[in-house]
């Protein structure tokens, strides 16, 4: 009887269990991949918002800072990353490329500048849009080389990647001028 009991209660605590973990299983099946043109423009999306958010939060007073005299200041930065994208952007559109980066009298003011920056990852992010899943292998000269053809998808991530390396430049810039970038920032 002892043992009925214990069995009994056994189940009773146990089955409830059993259903709470069958439905936390349920909750975590994962969801299907994005497509890749979705993986892609987030990317894209996500490299522009934080050299965004460097070009906002700079102090526009050191905005001609530069760590050491030889390297570009920080708005030559910005301008340098943003002005790349439309090597990306113009051939795609049967634009020319920019011949080198924009000078910084051209560019005088912070808001100018960040302007500059959000209407370059706008305009990337738009044509990843436009272009989607059907667009992503289409074929387009590489910039650089004149004669070589590569995939959109592999040069918008190789575009991605140079804009990556330029945020990791102005981290450096922040830390050398004393200040923290915003990506660093605690979240609040």
């Amino acid at each position: 009887m002892k043992k009925t009991l214990v069995a009994l209660f056994l189940a009773l605590i146990v089955s409830p269990l059993q259903a709470h973990a069958q439905d936390d299983a349920k909750k975590l099946t994962p969801k299907p991949p994005a497509n890749p043109s979705q993986v892609l423009l987030d990317a894209w999306n996500d490299v522009g918002r934080k050299l965004t958010a460097m070009a906002e939060d700079f102090p526009e007073d050191k905005y001609d800072f530069k760590p050491v005299p030889v390297e570009r200041s920080f708005a030559e930065q910005l301008l340098h990353a943003a002005s790349a994208n439309y090597y990306f952007i113009n051939p795609l559109l049967g634009k020319k490329v920019p011949e080198g980066d924009p000078k910084r009298d051209q560019y005088k003011s912070k808001a100018e500048v960040v302007a500059f920056v959000k209407k370059s990852f706008a305009d990337g992010a738009a044509l990843l849009k436009q272009k989607g899943d059907s667009g992503m292998s289409d074929l387009m000269l590489d910039p650089f080389s004149k004669d070589q053809q590569v995939r959109l998808s592999d040069q918008a991530w190789g575009f991605i990647e140079h804009s990556g390396e330029h945020y990791g430049q102005l981290v450096v810039y922040y830390r050398v001028a004393g200040l923290v970038p915003p990506e660093s920032r605690p979240k609040k």
